[in-house]
């Protein structure tokens, strides 16, 4: 979305701007720098992750510049240089950047975004570049997970007036339409986005009327095409069930139209939808589906059909818009590797006391490994920018902790998952419509093996190094720690 009161330049951490000054004002203002975004552990404890929201990426980067006002507000801070503000007013973003495309299922641990560029163009970017990765990916992976909840019936979002601001509501749809839901209740998504908008009446709309039956009569005369009618206003069954099945009758049929839906949003759902069935088959009314709502997510919704409910489709709000039960993704961005003016590549690493902190060194690459005989991913690999895998030939894997831990694949292929973005801060990615990324997700799921897809205790998909990225990652862990003795 486009906010005409103020530029996304400052949609920043101010530390980016400190130290831009600092690389500014020093030899390191031309230092190419390499970052890597990724995330340490999947939300809910799950097995996998959807990314989303390089396409809000892309358009911030071709849009990135520094207003007037940006720039009078940075000098009343009275800590930047004018060469420093005049590099700020003339900003331009001239690195490149390779991505996972959106869509694609994701691990801990592995880049699904690389950024090189002068030092001061990579940190600016960072503030926006995660937070739109973690907003996207976090609601796209939560509609994933509901959406395979829900075996084959449709998922529509409504959760916007729970939306934690407008930005959140409109792309939070957009992510959840990613990973599989059929549409939403925000119009704006739609227009922007085409996010298929659909809804049809509140609470409100009975509670208007002398009762339901006007209610429900006057909306099927306005919408006959396949109405939803809301039956849990005062009694589902003492009134609005059979007030709907009336209407109907009344209005519906003798146009020769059949296909409708009540809608119930409160009570015992499993019991309420098996009886309303029964009734609305015993009164002919065997096309009418029966959709829910009510504070659902993945494990409400498996634990309703699983009960035999009688649902046809659902509607997520809250726990959805907000992912609720975890509402943080985890990217991270971190330095990996800088290149001198000679373009000689320095890794760098972040080296900690807890394990899962230490970042993987250098300029990298990933690949996914497919067996050719099932179609399924068995293993990604994140390799250094120069090296290369033969399909033709065994590949041995190992667990990068437990090295013991190895394996040999043979009858593969290999796809490597980061492509080119931008080139010398051109954009060189045809962005893809929204219904191609939403169809490239349920295809990358297609490749997951059902034990990494499970909600409870799902198989840890191996995310490995290869034997030069590992030697180079601890021969760097054992210099620091060395180095830092006695400290």
């Amino acid at each position: 979305m486009k906010n005409n009161e103020y530029s996304l330049a400052l949609l920043c951490d101010f530390y980016e701007l400190t130290m831009g000054r600092g690389y500014f004002d020093t030899d390191k203002r031309n230092t190419i720098a390499y970052f890597d975004v990724f995330f340490r552990r999947v939300p809910d404890g799950g097995g996998y992750a959807i990314t989303a929201g390089l396409e809000q990426i892309v358009h911030y980067i071709e849009n990135l510049s520094f207003t007037e006002a940006d720039i009078e507000f940075l000098r009343g801070k009275g800590i930047f240089s004018e060469e420093f503000l005049k590099y700020l007013a003339e900003f331009k973003f001239t690195g490149d950047i390779w991505g996972v495309p959106e869509g694609s299922v994701i691990f801990p641990g592995e880049p699904i975004l690389t950024v090189r560029a002068p030092v001061i163009q990579a940190q600016l970017v960072e503030t926006y570049v995660l937070l739109s990765l973690n907003h996207q990916s976090l609601i796209a992976t939560k509609a994933s997970r509901m959406v395979r909840a829900a075996k084959g019936r449709p998922i529509s979002e409504f959760g916007s007036r729970r939306a934690h601001g407008e930005d959140a509501a409109v792309y939070g749809a957009r992510a959840a339409y990613i990973g599989g839901c059929t549409g939403t209740a925000c119009t704006l998504s739609d227009k922007l986005y085409g996010v298929p908008a659909g809804g049809t009446m509140a609470h409100s709309w009975v509670q208007m009327f002398d009762n339901e039956y006007e209610a429900f009569s006057t909306y099927c005369r306005l919408y006959p095409n396949n109405p939803t009618l809301l039956v849990d206003t005062y009694s589902v069954f003492g009134s609005g069930l059979p007030n709907a099945v009336k209407a109907i009758k009344d209005v519906l049929w003798p146009m020769g139209l059949k296909k409708c839906a009540i809608r119930i949003d409160s009570g015992d759902i499993a019991y309420l939808t098996k009886k309303a069935r029964a009734y609305l088959d015993a009164q002919g009314l065997t096309d009418c589906k029966i959709i829910v709502s009510n504070a659902l997510d993945e494990y409400l919704i498996s634990e309703l059909l699983a009960q035999e409910a009688c649902i046809d489709g659902f509607g997520v709000g809250e726990r959805l818009i907000t992912a609720k039960s975890d509402a943080v993704f985890g990217c991270v961005y971190k330095l990996a590797a800088s290149e001198d003016e000679n373009g000689v590549i320095t890794p760098k690493i972040k080296v900690s006391e807890n394990a899962a902190k230490i970042t993987n060194p250098g300029f990298k690459k990933i690949y996914r490994l497919y067996s050719n005989e099932t179609g399924k991913a068995e293993a990604d690999l994140l390799m250094l920018r120069d090296e290369s895998i033969d399909e033709d030939a065994p590949l041995e894997i190992f667990d990068p902790e437990y090295t013991w831990k190895r394996r040999v694949i043979e009858n593969y292929t290999a796809r490597e998952l980061l492509v080119p973005i931008f080139k010398n801060g051109e954009l060189v990615y045809n962005l893809p419509p929204l219904d191609e990324i939403r169809d490239h997700c349920a295809r990358e799921l297609a490749t997951m093996w059902k034990e990494v897809l499970r909600f409870e205790n799902p198989h840890e998909y191996y995310v490995d190094l290869s034997q030069k990225l590992w030697d180079l990652k601890h021969d760097m862990i054992s210099k620091y720690i060395k180095g830092n003795k006695g400290e």
